[in-house]
């Protein structure tokens, strides 16, 4: 499975994240397809839940998105400030 962000602009200062894991962009491209002019529901990662009217929205936007352990990243950067081998 491969995850991708859905960015739902409202205009130039507003917009609404999603994350959705498909096979492809094409699987991914079709849901959001099936979806336009509905309401649908999610939740954030930050667990915060969202109604979303897609009939209202000006653009979406579909990229594959690479999530970056933020962890194991700040780990390295700590040892390498103070020359700990990792």
């Amino acid at each position: 499975m491969k995850e991708f962000k859905v960015t739902y602009f409202f205009d130039k200062e507003h917009y609404v994240r999603r994350f959705i894991f498909m096979e492809s962009q094409e699987e991914a491209e079709n849901l959001i397809q099936r979806e336009r002019d509905q309401y649908i529901s999610f939740m954030d990662n930050r667990g915060i839940y969202h109604e979303l009217n897609t009939e209202k929205v000006r653009m979406i936007q579909i990229s594959e998105y690479h999530r970056v352990d933020k962890t194991k990243k700040e780990k390295e950067t700590y040892n390498q400030d103070y020359n700990f081998y990792s």
